[in-house]
């Protein structure tokens, strides 16, 4: 009887060990929450989270605004975001006060015309009504490639922070309406041109290179960066993300998805 009690006795710490043990292996992997738009940024991190160094998951939290991803890195919320260029984070701290801090860059996603009620850029109708971003750095970016194409001029002195006040010349006398970015595509039809960021252009089935009227180039201020709260860019899961989201595999994956619209800087 008592090398039976003994026996089950034995038992029952060897299942416990293991138990134990299983416990341990999964406490050690470090779960790293993003914060991401869902095209193509939520695409791109999906084939990362499958290249992240072992002990490490990564948590995709996909958001349709421009505002909230930073504001839940910078209350410590999420640990990262992915979904913008830097002169955007830079004007966004400067305006908001927080303190987040970029990691790493993954690719550009040109900026391009579409036709609404118009088709051609040569054809602008007078008075038309052009559709841009309104948040400061993207509506000055819209801003610049709409001089770029002959239909406005800016004041050369407003640069990257350019807004419709900064329009010196309207040969075509025409209305830029400023509407939250990702509504942009939403309204295109109702206007006789959009400038839409690729992301929401891509989301509402738009590819830059094939359907757009004119594309802007690779400018390298507009890298879409991997982001972080200041103080947090030495920390094992950001160097767990830097790796993940420069790998080859996400470079194969951005090179042979997107076709041109999205073009990768690593």
């Amino acid at each position: 009887m008592k090398k039976f009690i003994a026996l089950a006795l034995a038992v029952v710490l060897l299942f416990s060990f293991a138990a134990c043990g299983d416990k341990q292996t999964a406490s050690d992997t470090q779960v790293i929450t993003i914060a991401a738009s869902p095209t193509p940024h939520a695409e791109i991190l999906k084939v990362a989270a499958e290249n992240l160094p072992e002990g490490f998951e990564l948590k995709i939290l996909e958001y349709d605004d421009y505002v909230q991803p930073n504001m839940v890195v910078d209350s410590g919320e999420v640990f990262a975001n992915y979904f913008q260029h830097v002169p955007y984070l830079e004007d966004f701290n400067k305006e908001n006060g927080t303190k987040v801090v970029s990691l790493c860059g993954v690719h550009v996603e040109p900026m391009a015309i579409y036709p609404g009620k118009c088709t051609d850029l040569k054809a602008i109708p007078e008075g038309a009504q052009i559709a841009v971003p309104n948040d400061t750095t993207n509506e000055a970016r819209a801003l610049l490639l709409l001089e770029a194409n002959g239909i406005i001029k800016l004041d050369p002195n407003a640069g990257i922070t350019a807004t419709k006040n900064d329009v010196t010349e309207n040969p075509y006398n025409v209305e830029i309406v400023e509407v939250e970015a990702a509504q942009v595509p939403n309204i295109r039809q109702d206007v006789e041109i959009a400038v839409i960021n690729a992301n929401y252009a891509l989301n509402a089935g738009l590819n830059p290179v094939k359907d757009s009227l004119a594309v802007e180039g690779s400018a390298s201020a507009y890298v879409n960066i991997v982001c972080v709260k200041e103080g947090n860019e030495k920390d094992p899961k950001a160097e767990a993300l830097i790796k993940a989201c420069t790998s080859d595999a996400v470079k194969k994956f951005i090179e042979d998805t997107y076709d041109g619209s999205v073009v990768c800087v690593f």
